[in-house]
């Protein structure tokens, strides 16, 4: 029997047709769930890795401030400096148009505009670009991705911490104090620290993908604003200020906040900061483990 020649097509597809594998009596093809495991484990090692790089996530962070405020005079002196005319000027207005005693509520309103402008606002905002700023060292440089949400995290603390001496010299001239409750706002700090990578790492992911949700964001952001209680105070509304227990900003902002002010939070607010905490650790770890091997691409 003449043997045939076979094509290069043939031998082409011959090459790439994989023979189909019969598992063996009594067992079952891996599902898919195996290869979710192994994204969610590959996730989570890489967490693991860039908590243990924390040094060059420290460094980073620190250089990109120094960068941000090369060449100037005061550096970043100057958040402290335009945070304090931001506060006088809000604390002056808004006490008047809220007939309020100006001693009273500017300690409230330093207090609630640094933790929001500052803090809440400018750590999700900054996590939408945790991956796209780094787009060169992430495709020149093998480390784990976690790193740049460190890095986000760290630069993100630094920058607050220049702005949070505005309302501590407010309490200190204001005579409002709140002497050792503001160390309970430490814990709630922490968990910000927290909530802040879980941010970097959902909405970082999310957003190297589609690059139109950090102007969605920003807008939700300014309607969050308006109906959380900043320049405002929860007491005004009266009994109906039990609905801003549905806005989870509420509960992120008093754990914080209350402390300052001399007093604790409740524990309703703990209960819905932890829960919100964890929902958000959940959803990052899950969408971070889907995209991460596509983030060198997507950037």
């Amino acid at each position: 029997m003449m043997a045939t020649a076979s094509s290069p097509e043939q031998t082409v597809n011959a090459d790439f047709s994989a023979p189909s594998v019969i598992p063996p009596a009594g067992q079952t093809p891996p599902p898919a769930r195996s290869a979710r495991k192994s994204r969610l484990s590959l996730a989570w090692q890489d967490i693991m890795e860039a908590c243990g790089l924390w040094r060059l996530a420290v460094t980073l962070g620190w250089l990109d401030v120094r960068l941000q405020y090369s060449g100037s005079t005061l550096g970043p002196f100057w958040l402290t400096l335009t945070t304090a005319v931001m506060v006088g000027a809000m604390g002056g207005i808004y006490s008047q148009l809220f007939h309020l005693k100006l001693q009273d509520y500017l300690p409230y309103i330093s207090i609630s505009l640094i933790l929001w402008q500052n803090g809440l606002s400018t750590l999700i905002q900054e996590s939408c670009g945790t991956f796209t700023r780094a787009t060169d060292t992430l495709r020149s440089v093998t480390m784990p991705y976690t790193v740049q949400a460190l890095r986000t995290t760290i630069r993100c603390g630094v920058m607050f911490s220049y702005t949070v001496i505005v309302p501590v010299v407010v309490f200190i001239i204001m005579g409002k104090w709140p002497g050792v409750t503001m160390l309970l706002a430490l814990p709630a700090l922490a968990l910000w620290l927290i909530d802040c990578v879980a941010f970097c790492l959902l909405l970082g992911s999310v957003c190297a993908r589609f690059r139109d949700i950090p102007p969605i964001v920003g807008s939700l952001l300014q309607i969050f604003f308006y109906v959380t209680p900043v320049i405002w105070e929860a007491k005004q509304l009266g009994p109906t200020a039990t609905w801003l227990y549905l806005n989870p900003f509420y509960s992120m902002l008093d754990i914080v906040r209350m402390p300052f002010l001399g007093h604790a939070p409740s524990g309703l607010s703990w209960g819905i900061a932890l829960g919100t905490s964890l929902v958000l650790c959940l959803l990052s770890l899950f969408t971070f483990s889907r995209s991460r091997s596509k983030l060198a691409f997507w950037v």
